[in-house]
């Protein structure tokens, strides 16, 4: 993958009346991937979307479909994701006790794998996968709800896992997810993130869509890094 800036706008916050129209114009707004949270209200307490809106919204956008499981035992879930039209797989560590077999269970389904790390998890856990998974996600909130805050504490863990990244010669894209916004972005992106998860800074932006997207865009470029051609994604 094509090292660079990427956003990856969450519909979490998307008006799902609407979600069509929505998606529609954050792939026209320059979007890269499109994030999907899913939440079984177990691992975290809500409880959002499953393998039929990914289905849905992989008929609606061309856009790399970006799913972030927020689950109990995500293996059992890897199938039906993989045939609703998921480009990637993203599960925490703090989920599982068998990291490495699900990363080879998701790449064995020819999707991208990513791995979750949750505020106060060290970035050491993902160690033993780093060399082999293609997103390590660190949250920026506690997960579970969208709209809150922005922690810089985890940000010590996107400084360690650049250092590691850079250490191991590993390919992973360092994505970050909660509270990013046009002001948290560049903050995100001077420790070491590549990727930009947000949700209500784009679909609840009060000019649309397009605007929330090119702020944060706007942002980024500012940090004198190049953007990533989503095609290299």
């Amino acid at each position: 993958m094509a090292k660079g800036f990427l956003l990856a706008p969450s519909i979490l916050s998307a008006d799902f009346l609407h979600l069509e129209d929505a998606l529609q114009a954050a792939e026209k707004g320059g979007a890269d991937w499109i994030h999907i949270d899913v939440m079984d209200g177990h691992f975290v307490p809500n409880i959002t979307m499953g393998p039929v809106v990914v289905k849905a919204v992989r008929r609606a956008t061309a856009l790399p479909l970006d799913v972030h499981l927020m689950v109990e035992s995500p293996r059992r879930f890897l199938d039906d994701f993989a045939e609703a039209g998921a480009d990637s797989l993203t599960v925490h560590v703090e989920a599982t006790n068998e990291l490495e077999r699900l990363v080879e269970a998701i790449q064995d389904l020819g999707l991208r794998a990513g791995v979750a790390i949750s505020p106060g998890t060290s970035a050491d856990r993902v160690l033993p996968v780093l060399d082999r998974i293609d997103v390590v996600l660190v949250m920026t909130v506690r997960p579970g709800f969208s709209g809150q805050s922005f922690m810089a504490e985890p940000l010590l863990e996107v400084r360690r896992l650049h250092e590691l990244i850079l250490k191991e010669q590993a390919q992973a894209l360092i994505q970050v997810d909660g509270g990013i916004d046009a002001q948290t972005a560049p903050v995100a992106a001077q420790a070491g993130a590549e990727v930009f998860v947000a949700a209500s800074a784009i679909f609840g932006h009060p000019e649309g869509i397009p605007v929330g997207i090119r702020a944060i865009r706007d942002s980024l470029e500012a940090q004198g890094a190049p953007l990533v051609d989503a095609s290299d994604s």
